[in-house]
């Protein structure tokens, strides 16, 4: 499951209504997001908020992207929210082999546009030293 399937599950888990705003380009054989840093929309009943919804390990790349992007300030200065929505696989125990997907929410503002970088980085856990031995579904 992508971590644009993982975000909408959780919006329609909360009530909120939500929709994928990212475009495939055939042509280019690409995904597009929505002014170029929004994979989804989401009402959360006190606005708007665009989401790019990526694994624990792209988070920073991606605000960094959202920064970078000239139509991210134009975005909050007409009063949305931008947040970058990550997900990460973590273990239920230590040696063990059941995993649990964790989000973490990171809000974009003026300020992280004004000063050009990510807002702090992310820290993510180190890699597993072992394989699962089958592919987990969720």
């Amino acid at each position: 499951m992508s971590p644009t399937e993982r975000t909408l599950r959780e919006c329609r888990r909360l009530g909120w209504t939500c929709a994928v705003v990212e475009k495939w380009n055939p042509h280019a054989r690409i995904r597009q997001d929505l002014f170029g840093f929004i994979d989804l929309i989401v009402l959360d009943g006190s606005g708007a908020i665009g989401v790019q919804a990526t694994s624990g390990s792209n988070a920073t790349d991606r605000i960094r992207k959202i920064v970078q992007e000239p139509r991210a300030r134009i975005w909050i200065e007409n009063g949305l929210r931008i947040e970058v929505w990550f997900w990460r696989k973590l273990k239920l125990k230590r040696g063990g082999l059941k995993y649990k997907w964790e989000l973490d929410r990171r809000p974009v503002t003026i300020e992280d546009i004004e000063a050009g970088v990510p807002p702090e980085p992310v820290e993510v856990p180190p890699p597993h030293e072992f394989e699962l031995p089958f592919d987990e579904q969720n």
